[in-house]
């Protein structure tokens, strides 16, 4: 039987959160709670069904969220009734576009995901290496100065120069670009040349884990094939270095970036997981 979420069901939904963290190919976008109390907290004013299996039990679990544009799926997490589980869902989205993300060896809700008129848009690959190793690259030429930080005009240029025209950094206003870079888990550092600002790379340090991420490294196209992407690499590992409890530093790359996944793999950095992005948006072709 699928029904709405209740309070009574966290710890069977907790449950299947664990066994999703205990295999990287049931990975799937999912609440970010572990405990009872912030899974009701996350939970609450979003649209949350279960699979109810005969013994009362909750079997699998799909929820909508905000994202973007529209919405964002959790899950479908679990076995059981995956495909009809994920069209009661769908069919709750109010004609909105809605994302889902799933590891690629996820091949059961993949398929659900498909079955359920979703398209995949894009494959994401993640690296990761020893933040310490990495940092040994951080050497700048002797033309080129560091900084900390980029007018919103420059981010933008430099974002748009780099073929990333789907983010929506694009989009976002320069108050919104500030109040970003203000925050203590984010750190930039730019290259600049003869005052021209030809790359960056930004970092998220997480206070709670051992990792940091590098969420986009860029170079302008004039500049490439000069190890600039691989100076900013090293740059960022160094800045994660910096702080005692970070030990990797993980990065990822779509499947159409390859110069990012060429210089991860001549840096050093190991591939550790891949997800795929999926969209369902029932608003294409309207007039």
């Amino acid at each position: 039987m699928i029904r709405p979420m209740q309070a009574t069901d966290a710890p069977d939904v907790l449950a299947l959160l664990s066994w999703m963290d205990d295999a990287p190919e049931r990975e799937v976008f999912a609440p970010d709670a572990r405990d009872a109390a912030a899974l009701h907290d996350e939970c609450e004013d979003r649209v949350c069904l279960v699979a109810e299996g005969v013994d009362g039990a909750v079997q699998a679990y799909c929820g909508l969220a905000p994202f973007r544009d529209g919405l964002v799926l959790e899950g479908p997490l679990g076995t059981g009734e995956l495909h009809t589980l994920l069209r009661r869902a769908v069919e709750r989205a109010d004609g909105l576009p809605v994302y889902a993300f799933s590891a690629r060896d996820n091949l059961a809700v993949r398929e659900a995901l498909e079955d359920a008129g979703f398209t995949a848009m894009h494959a994401t690959d993640f690296y990761t290496g020893r933040a310490e190793h990495l940092a040994r690259a951080a050497r700048v030429p002797a033309e080129y100065t560091t900084e900390t930080a980029l007018s919103p005009r420059e981010y933008r240029s430099l974002f748009r120069t780099a073929e990333d025209g789907w983010s929506g950094r694009l989009d976002w206003t320069d108050a919104e670009l500030r109040s970003h870079f203000a925050r203590d888990d984010v750190r930039l550092v730019a290259l600049r040349q003869g005052g021209r600002a030809v790359g960056f790379a930004e970092l998220e340090l997480n206070a709670e884990a051992t990792r940091a991420d590098l969420t986009y490294v860029a170079v302008h196209p004039a500049d490439r094939g000069q190890g600039l992407g691989r100076v900013l690499l090293g740059l960022a590992a160094a800045e994660a270095a910096a702080h005692p409890e970070v030990r990797t530093l993980r990065a990822r790359a779509h499947d159409h970036a390859r110069p990012a996944r060429a210089l991860y793999a001549r840096a050093g950095l190991t591939h550790c997981r891949s997800v795929v992005t999926y969209l369902r948006d029932d608003t294409e072709g309207e007039p």
